[in-house]
């Protein structure tokens, strides 16, 4: 459970032993993680990752699983070399640690991405999915990015951007019940405030008994029956993005 010298536990049990049916690429300054569907495509989906970076084998996991939907998939390293959190570092330097990595200032990498993502990959219909961390980034994107149609933030951190709410693209947003990070009150302010200011099409889903990171971990193997709220989760995410883009 999350408490003051576990801030953030996106961690919990259930790493998954994953290697990726993708590349490492690089794009300009950035490394990114590309999976590519075996049939053509102009659909193209962004991954940001959460506090444990663009190597995590989860959120690998569902890059591929964009593709296996007909998307590219990218999951650049939006920290930029910096390094990622780890496990076995001191919960009590986190704060320190995440003021250094700012989910709402990737716009110079993402404005490298989209362009790698329509040079290169030949991609026009371009949207974007984020977890916890990433989630925050979503957010922040679309409320400013005009190049992205679509977006979906996971248990996305909204404290960050919790002032903000007049967003340019559809968004859905996907919380637990019972995530220790983005407790219930924020997500009932976040849906009042989309309502009196948002002219686009949004969606907020609270996952009944689900903690923070639970689309995106391995729960199957530990909690037989959170299975089909992680299921209904991935689900959502695609039809949302099939919707859209």
């Amino acid at each position: 459970m999350a408490n003051e010298s576990r801030p953030c536990p996106c961690d919990i049990g259930d790493r998954f032993d994953y290697g990726g049916r993708g590349q490492e690429v690089q794009v300009e300054h950035i490394k990114a993680y590309v999976c590519k569907p075996s049939a053509s495509t102009d659909k193209a989906v962004i991954v940001i990752h959460d506090i444990f970076g663009w190597q995590l084998p989860n959120t690998r996991y569902i890059a591929d699983m964009l593709t296996t939907n007909g998307y590219i998939a990218i999951c650049p390293d939006f920290f930029v070399g910096q390094g990622a959190w780890k496990p076995s570092n001191d919960w009590g330097t986190f704060d320190e640690w995440v003021k250094t990595r700012n989910a709402g200032k990737i716009d110079k990498e993402v404005d490298v991405v989209l362009k790698y993502l329509r040079d290169q990959c030949g991609a026009k219909k371009i949207g974007v999915i984020g977890f916890c961390w990433g989630g925050a980034a979503v957010q922040h994107l679309m409320l400013k990015n005009p190049h992205l149609k679509a977006g979906v933030s996971l248990y996305g951190v909204i404290r960050r951007f919790d002032d903000k709410s007049n967003l340019l693209h559809p968004t859905f947003f996907i919380f637990g019940e019972k995530d220790d990070i983005v407790p219930l009150e924020q997500v009932t302010s976040l849906e009042q405030k989309l309502k009196q200011n948002c002219k686009v099409d949004y969606e907020v889903k609270i996952y009944p008994g689900q903690t923070h990171g639970f689309v995106h971990r391995k729960r199957e193997d530990i909690n037989p029956q959170d299975k089909p709220f992680i299921e209904e989760g991935r689900k959502d995410m695609i039809n949302w993005l099939n919707k859209y883009l």
